[in-house]
């Protein structure tokens, strides 16, 4: 594969060009970014795979939820149902997609839309909720809106600044574009990443004046949900780890350093299982899956477990994150 990708070298240099242009169109206005009267916070990132968007946005649902009415907008990706749709009770996570029907099942309350036009979810949203801010859900890229608040995040063994386009690399935009974002983090930092890397990383990032670089690593909740456990009660069993997301390499890791011997069933991200696939797990002793997985396998699996993540910051990147969420919201439009 990675020879195949860099025979593709030549189609980079296209996809570049085209993204390039696309978003100089959109900075001379001749395509046209709309802004709205609803605040709106967009989280996202420059390359494809996993950089911990969920996780980014259920923090900022805690943060904010509490004091404002928030809505989260999301394109729903891979879900069955078209257009806009509000969840509710009875909405299935094939009509929302895996990620929106996990942010529902957890924050009850938060309402939660999907949309592939953001313009549009956005005025859905205003009339029929009328929220205090909208959560724009892998976003960054989406030009045709402009948010009032931009969070990109970037991994830290795939940062931004070392990538190059698809299909050669995982970029989807260019690099130059990090420039609208008013927090730029590094996630999925070893969690004694030393203050030597992480100032060499900000060098290589080389923010602009309005930016704060803030870093984060995945800090797993040992206590599993589903059918509750601790993750050491599960040492000495057969386990069977099943796992459609982008990039599972952390959770093994942590599994790894924490004693637990398992199989490892890899699915692409967002898979919706097969019948055939079903059968297969349902022979398995234990399966501890992703929060993501869990809400694509809850009512077809028994002896499901999962592992919640979040994000953790490191120094007072939270306090600096809450400072700046809060001028923010006090803001006068």
């Amino acid at each position: 594969m990675q020879v195949l990708r860099k025979l593709l070298f030549p189609i980079s240099l296209i996809y570049g060009l085209i993204v390039y242009l696309r978003n100089r169109l959109y900075d001379l206005g001749i395509f046209s970014s709309k802004s709205f009267s609803t605040k709106t916070i967009c989280v996202g990132n420059l390359s494809v795979g996993g950089t911990g968007k969920t996780p980014m946005i259920e923090l900022l649902v805690k943060s904010l939820s509490d004091t404002y009415k928030v809505a989260v907008l999301s394109r729903g990706y891979k879900r069955k149902s078209e257009g806009f749709l509000l969840s509710t009770t009875s909405t299935s996570v094939e009509d929302m997609g895996d990620e929106p029907f996990q942010m529902k099942s957890k924050f009850p309350k938060v309402h939660v839309a999907v949309d592939a036009n953001r313009r549009n979810g956005i005025i859905e949203l205003e009339q029929k909720i009328k929220p205090d801010v909208i959560l724009l859900d892998d976003a960054f890229q989406h030009r045709k809106v402009k948010p009032d608040f931009s969070i990109l995040l970037t991994a830290y063994g795939d940062l931004y600044m070392e990538d190059w386009y698809l299909p050669t690399g995982n970029l989807r935009d260019t690099k130059g574009e990090a420039k609208r974002a008013n927090i730029i983090v590094v996630t999925k930092c070893p969690s004694d990443i030393s203050k030597l890397v992480r100032d060499s990383i900000r060098v290589k990032i080389n923010p602009k004046s309005h930016q704060k670089v803030l870093f984060s690593y995945l800090a797993y909740n040992k206590e599993l949900k589903g059918a509750e456990a601790s993750l050491d009660s599960l040492k000495g069993k057969m386990v069977t780890l099943v796992t459609g997301i982008a990039n599972p390499t952390p959770l093994e890791k942590f599994l790894l350093s924490e004693g637990l011997k398992f199989e490892h069933l890899k699915f692409k991200d967002h898979h919706f299982f097969t019948a055939e696939e079903l059968e297969v797990l349902k022979e398995k002793e234990c399966i501890l899956t992703t929060e993501k997985d869990y809400v694509r396998l809850k009512d077809k699996i028994t002896k499901l477990h999962y592992i919640e993540v979040k994000h953790e910051f490191l120094e007072d990147g939270m306090e600096l994150l809450n400072t700046d969420l809060q001028q923010f919201m006090i803001k006068v439009s």
